[in-house]
């Protein structure tokens, strides 16, 4: 391990990019490619290029970014200057007398600490999990890069970033972005989240004051409530620990793509998240997933999984919302059904879905995940399609389980579960594979649900049951279609994307 500090400077070894700026005389000039050490952490801020960087991971090496490595000092700064804020106030309208404040402070030290060390901790992980995408996840990221740049927030030049069709080239050698580059993309997507989260003003939700005062240490949360708040940063304190969360959990990619193939802004997407994590208690699972005693290899693949399910659902809520950015409302909207539907999910699953679910429960004890983390994993999945449902049952004001019964029986009459779950397994190629993939995903899920909320009277399972024998014939040719399409093994986006075509003609009918 070697630590790059004051009076070192590691530039990359070709001529082009050593030419970034001359180290002081006194400087120990070292090329990336001559180092023999395996790990690298900056500990000072520009002691090695972002070239050298980027060429030292691409050798085999290890190593972050000085504005990764050394946040933990500006991480600081912020939670002080956070704190003194809310006491400072108390001491101007005699709350709380000087000395007793300078004694909370002394007394909440070590909390401060735990709290800036975790932030570290999970923005490197945000790293790892990155990086544990690997080539498949570089279409992704290299899109995402493109509207970080369109929207001026990135100049590839400055961060030392080659160009998409570069990038795109390492998909065919097999290569991810390097932790350097990841990075950049990382640091880039939180501050473009939070940008968004602060224009939704979130501290103003009841539903979210547990969330703002967690950002402090423990002895304010309760004496200085008020304080805390009535705090004048309180919406940029909420959008900077929501817009960590978000790319911590599901990756930098996440938001980004989710306003591309739902036609959502950021925001929406904010909303979204903070509704799915409240109501399907994803911040249990992670913090399982946490505490697990796996392999970090393990580990990684686990929090992969929970972030594909956990962005398949904000999707769907993204549908199901119709444009709302109030957390309670939609909370209040999709809660009554996701409990009904939760509770009877094991008895409402057809054998296509339970199938799956038993290969999932199989693959994720294979891994030696607890049964906890494998049932929650697994819930997940069998409660994908959950908010559409839950919110076209609250609009028509419908029986949820009903209304779940109908959506599943039209699933089965024409063989959608099984079409869901190809696409499901699809890993796109390039960004415009990844919106048709995502479209064809959209349309298997939507396809039901428009035509369930077309339906006349209340009894939508007689409806779907009438419908069914009203279109026998059409439905028995449709569901050849489908059979020929298992039988390849191996169906194709456009064999998919066909099914679903047909299915939209029959379903209009």
């Amino acid at each position: 391990i070697w630590f790059g500090g004051i009076g070192t400077y590691v530039k990359a070894s070709t001529q082009a990019n050593s030419a970034v700026g001359d180290p002081a005389n006194d400087a120990l000039r070292v090329d990336a490619r001559d180092l023999r050490a395996k790990v690298i952490g900056e500990g000072a801020n520009l002691a090695i290029t972002q070239a050298a960087r980027i060429e030292f991971s691409t050798h085999g090496g290890r190593c972050n970014t000085d504005f990764i490595d050394n946040s933990a000092g500006v991480d600081c700064s912020d939670n002080e200057v956070n704190i003194k804020i809310p006491l400072n106030r108390e001491m101007r309208e005699g709350r709380l007398e000087l000395e007793a404040r300078n004694a909370l402070l002394a007394r909440m030290t070590d909390e401060v600490s735990e709290l800036v060390l975790e932030d570290n901790r999970l923005q490197t992980l945000a790293l790892s999990i990155a990086e544990h995408g690997g080539a498949g996840a570089v279409p992704s990221q290299v899109r995402t890069l493109e509207l970080l740049e369109a929207s001026g927030r990135l100049d590839r030049r400055v961060e030392g970033l080659e160009t998409s069709d570069v990038l795109l080239r390492r998909v065919s050698d097999n290569r991810g972005l390097t932790r350097p580059e990841l990075a950049v993309l990382v640091s880039l997507s939180k501050l473009s989240l939070q940008d968004a989260a602060e224009q939704l003003k979130l501290a103003d939700e009841p539903l979210l004051h547990e969330q703002l005062l967690a950002a402090f240490p423990k002895p304010m949360q309760e004496a200085q409530s008020d304080a805390i708040l009535a705090h004048r940063l309180r919406h940029e304190i909420l959008a900077t620990k929501v817009a960590n969360r978000i790319v911590n959990r599901l990756g930098p990619s996440v938001a980004l793509d989710l306003t591309e193939e739902e036609g959502a802004s950021l925001g929406q997407v904010v909303i979204a998240f903070l509704v799915a994590e409240r109501l399907l208690q994803l911040d249990k699972l992670w913090e399982r997933i946490e505490a697990a005693e796996v392999s970090e290899q393990v580990r990684l693949e686990l929090f992969a999984l929970a972030g594909q399910s956990a962005r398949s659902h904000l999707g769907d809520i993204l549908r199901a919302g119709g444009g709302e950015t109030s957390v309670s409302k939609l909370v209040a909207l999709f809660e009554p059904g996701l409990a009904k539907v939760n509770a009877a999910a094991r008895g409402l699953i057809r054998d296509e879905v339970r199938a799956e679910a038993t290969s999932r429960r199989e693959r994720l004890e294979a891994l030696g995940a607890s049964a906890e983390i494998t049932g929650g994993l697994v819930k997940l999945y069998e409660l994908d399609g959950v908010f559409g449902v839950a919110g076209l049952a609250a609009r028509k004001e419908l029986d949820e389980l009903a209304v779940t019964r109908a959506y599943i029986r039209l699933g089965e009459a024409l063989g959608l579960d099984w079409a869901q779950g190809q696409i499901a397994r699809f890993r796109p190629a390039d960004a415009w594979e990844r919106l048709l993939v995502a479209g064809l995903a959209r349309d298997m899920e939507q396809l039901r649900l428009d035509w369930l909320s077309r339906s006349r009277g209340e009894d939508v399972e007689a409806a779907v049951e009438r419908w069914a024998e009203r279109h026998a014939e059409r439905i028995k040719q449709f569901r050849q279609l489908v059979a020929r399409a298992r039988l390849t093994g191996s169906p194709t986006v456009p064999m998919l994307a066909q099914v679903a075509n047909q299915a939209r003609i029959l379903l209009s009918r």
